[in-house]
């Protein structure tokens, strides 16, 4: 069904059998043991259950996906929402080795808007008054640093550090209001292999990048690409099989 980020615990896979949904903690050394079926639309939330959709769209289709109205937003709006109105910050964050973005959160959840997205670093370097005000300073910057840093790229940085003097060439230039330095207890000295399947030994979760050890290989699975996916608990043979449960 979906995946929850947290900060100061672990991540939690939802899991939906029939049209309840079990909550597991992605904590370091929890085993997973799913076989992953077909996949469709993971279907949506009503009144605490779980509705299945059998649509071919995954992870969800057009009926069932929420559209954030300031994921485009340039700050040219008139403040759609009533989170618009609180105090945001403006933020740098970079991705080991040498990716980095611009971004904007309310002020509040800062870090763990950060941990969302499985920043190794970053400074904020705005508080302003409003998100319209926020996102007109992020449109402005990110002409230059750019505003997202897809998965891949994130997987691919898994086992290395920030280019420390990379990140301070960018940071001088702006007024450092705080500095975050991020740990997600993955101790990698390799490049995970990116796979999507949901059995082995959880190491950690890095953003939505879920990292387990199986059969002495490391693998990074991109926790998105499991929902919708038809699942079986403790099911032998291939990691994909016909099955009873959807994620």
């Amino acid at each position: 069904m979906g995946y929850e980020s947290a900060v100061d615990g672990p991540a939690t896979l939802l899991v939906a059998d029939d049209e309840y949904v079990t909550r597991t903690a992605l904590e370091a050394g929890t085993d997973l043991d799913f076989a992953l079926g077909e996949r469709h639309c993971a279907g949506t939330f009503v009144d605490g259950r779980h509705v299945p959709c059998d649509t071919a769209a995954a992870p969800h289709c057009d009926a069932h996906t929420e559209r954030w109205p300031c994921a485009r937003c340039r700050g040219d709006c008139a403040k759609p929402i009533d989170a618009c109105d609180e105090e945001h910050a403006v933020y740098l964050a970079a991705f080991a080795p040498d990716a980095f973005k611009v971004g904007v959160t309310r002020s509040w959840r800062l870090e763990e808007r950060l941990r969302e997205q499985g920043a190794d670093r970053a400074v904020r370097i705005r508080t302003v008054e409003d998100g319209r005000r926020a996102r007109q300073i992020e449109a402005g910057i990110a002409t230059d640093v750019g505003d997202s840093v897809r998965v891949p790229r994130k997987v691919a940085g898994l086992h290395r550090s920030v280019d420390e003097a990379a990140w301070a060439d960018l940071t001088e230039a702006y007024a450092v209001e705080a500095r975050f330095d991020l740990d997600y207890g993955l101790d990698l000295d390799a490049r995970p292999v990116a796979d999507t399947l949901a059995r082995g030994t959880v190491r950690g979760v890095k953003g939505r990048v879920l990292v387990l050890d199986r059969d002495g290989t490391t693998y990074a699975v991109d926790l998105l690409d499991l929902v919708g996916h038809e699942m079986t608990r403790g099911a032998s043979g291939s990691d994909r099989q016909s099955s009873l449960g959807a994620f």
